[in-house]
């Protein structure tokens, strides 16, 4: 055989990614890995900061908004909160965490860590150390695991804010899932408030299966909720509960307005932000539908 055929037989079989080999068929059998923690400090440094700022002010914003058309509301509401606090949103495309960070002013942003999936993020060094580096990510276990929650907390009692998706995946047809009651934990454990974040648009501007934002730059959304606060003796499930309906506030502000949004969550209306209960290609066709283009009021009018 010749040395260029050994070495096409070695490029092939080599584990490029470090994606695990066995079989879909075989994994309930399979004996868990020995986790392997990435390593993240490192872009947290004085160095590690400056870097990430010339990249999302230089590199990851001007992308977004030049391929799509955001609009941010409410970020007067991190006027009435002292950090550190967590950024809790929904969750439905890969846009959504670059679109919320570079929302946010410079002393948040500069100061504000994001939970990755270890699985998806962290499995090959290469992604791992872009995605820490430009997101200040850290990685979190989707099945739950005290190393990420450890991270979490240290963040924390460090200074730095977190934006956590409680989903835990992206939702496969934009509407809300199940939260998780990790950012509750973390708030009650370190007493800090949690931020609802509600975006719209991300799911019909790039959904699962996209890498790449589609054509005509389409309208997203990220609005900003008031803070919400743990009680004294509140439990976990409690609060994440006003977490949920904090961010279905906020997505149904931006379909009714603000006045309207406040009026129905007075009398309990506010319409579930998990969707009617339809067939499945009626709800994934009311999600990509792209948000309707706003026009800034204009004062004058001839």
């Amino acid at each position: 055989m010749s040395l260029a055929r050994e070495i096409e037989q070695v490029a092939r079989g080599w584990r490029w990614t470090r994606r695990s080999l066995t079989p879909r068929s075989a994994e309930p059998w399979t004996p868990e890995p020995e986790p392997r923690e990435f390593p993240t400090a490192w872009a947290r440094t004085t160095a590690g900061c400056v870097a990430r700022e010339g990249v999302q002010r230089f590199l990851l914003r001007p992308l977004v908004w030049r391929e799509t058309r955001p609009r941010v509301e409410g970020l007067d509401r991190l006027d009435e909160v002292r950090g550190p606090v967590i950024f809790v949103a929904n969750h439905s495309s890969h846009l959504d965490a670059p679109l919320v960070l570079c929302s946010l002013p410079l002393r948040w942003r500069e100061r504000t860590a994001v939970g990755a999936a270890a699985d998806y993020f962290f499995d090959a060094r290469w992604r791992a150390a872009a995605t820490a580096l430009a997101f200040n990510a850290f990685p979190v276990e989707r099945r739950g695991g005290k190393r990420a929650a450890s991270t979490a907390r240290e963040l924390i009692d460090d200074g730095w804010s977190l934006l956590l998706f409680p989903e835990g995946t992206r939702s496969p047809d934009g509407w809300l899932r199940t939260f998780r009651h990790g950012p509750a934990r973390l708030c009650l454990d370190r007493g800090v408030p949690a931020v609802p974040v509600a975006i719209r648009g991300t799911h019909a501007a790039m959904p699962r299966g996209r890498s790449w934002a589609r054509p005509g730059r389409p309208p997203l959304a990220v609005r900003f909720g008031p803070p919400v606060y743990p009680g004294p003796d509140e439990r976990p499930r409690e609060l994440t509960v006003r977490l949920v309906q904090a961010v279905a506030r906020g997505l149904h502000e931006e379909d009714a307005g603000w006045w309207a949004s406040l009026r129905s969550d007075a009398e309990g209306a506010i319409p579930s932000p998990s969707g009617p209960e339809v067939a499945d290609w009626r709800r994934r066709w009311e999600t990509l539908r792209p948000l309707p283009p706003r026009e800034p009021a204009r004062v004058w009018r001839r």
